[in-house]
């Protein structure tokens, strides 16, 4: 008697239960499964609500993406700025009259003879 009300139980337990359609969980599905043409309208909707809420998502992330890209650059862009202002300013300093281009002046020579003679192009190219 007990295996029976058992049996019954999970028996009312599985038929009694909703079944959940496809549509249920968002995502691609396969439309061609339904044989109304409401139902099929409705999953192709589905379909198409999905694709555009995940394309909304991508775009904005990718926006966000861009968007941060842009402050970096503007950001390294100012600190390259920086720099070069840096180096002008020391290039401007070691050019400065007074006893240090004297000595300069008389190192010019030995300090081209120090350089790496320039490479020729192969012709043959």
């Amino acid at each position: 008697m007990r295996s029976r009300t058992f049996l019954a139980i999970t028996l009312l337990a599985i038929l009694g239960a909703p079944k959940a359609r496809a549509q249920d969980v968002p995502g691609i599905e396969i439309c061609t499964v339904e044989k109304t043409m409401e139902r099929r309208t409705s999953c192709l909707q589905s379909n198409v609500n999905f694709l555009q809420q995940t394309i909304g998502k991508l775009r904005l992330d990718q926006q966000q993406r861009l968007d941060a890209s842009n402050r970096q650059i503007e950001a390294l862009k100012a600190t390259v700025a920086a720099l070069q202002k840096t180096v002008d300013d020391l290039q401007a300093a070691q050019k400065k009259p007074g006893a240090a281009t004297a000595t300069s002046a008389k190192d010019a020579p030995a300090a081209a003879k120090d350089l790496p003679a320039p490479v020729a192009k192969d012709a043959a190219k």
